[in-house]
């Protein structure tokens, strides 16, 4: 699992949201040829984000090839607040919003993920079935 994070960046989270969704359960090339056509704002930072976590699995030494993306979540991050004058002198105020990008790059089948979802499988299977008895209902 590899992962790379985009903090503070300066557009709104459900904006970036839109992206993000564009690209989960994609391949990287998949994803980069996705990004690469999309004229949304914050493709060209999504862009940045998955090449940077391909350079950290570069940097493991993982070999990214069959690597889908397993995670990108957007959550929101600090509000600057600001205000503009209004009618009166009284202050109107603005909130721009960031956001927090958060891409996790993982094999596509992985043998470690499956093996406890087997476990548990047998652990349930195991386990005796309790009988249900009904009760009569009293006046």
């Amino acid at each position: 699992m590899v992962t790379a994070s985009l903090t503070n960046y300066r557009q709104s989270p459900r904006k970036v949201r839109l992206v993000a969704s564009l690209i989960k359960g994609k391949t990287v090339d998949q994803a980069l040829n996705t990004l690469m056509v999309t004229t949304k704002r914050a493709s060209d930072p999504m862009v940045k984000l998955l090449k940077s976590a391909v350079a950290n699995a570069k940097d493991r030494n993982i070999s990214i090839e069959g690597f889908i993306i397993k995670e990108c979540s957007v959550n929101q991050g600090l509000t600057m607040k600001r205000f503009m004058p209004g009618a009166r002198g009284s202050a109107f105020p603005i909130h721009k919003k960031t956001s927090h990008v958060k891409l996790v790059l993982g094999p596509k089948h992985s043998a470690a993920l499956a093996a406890p979802k087997a476990e548990k499988k047998e652990a349930k299977a195991e386990k005796p079935v309790k009988k249900a008895v009904a009760k009569k209902a009293t006046k």
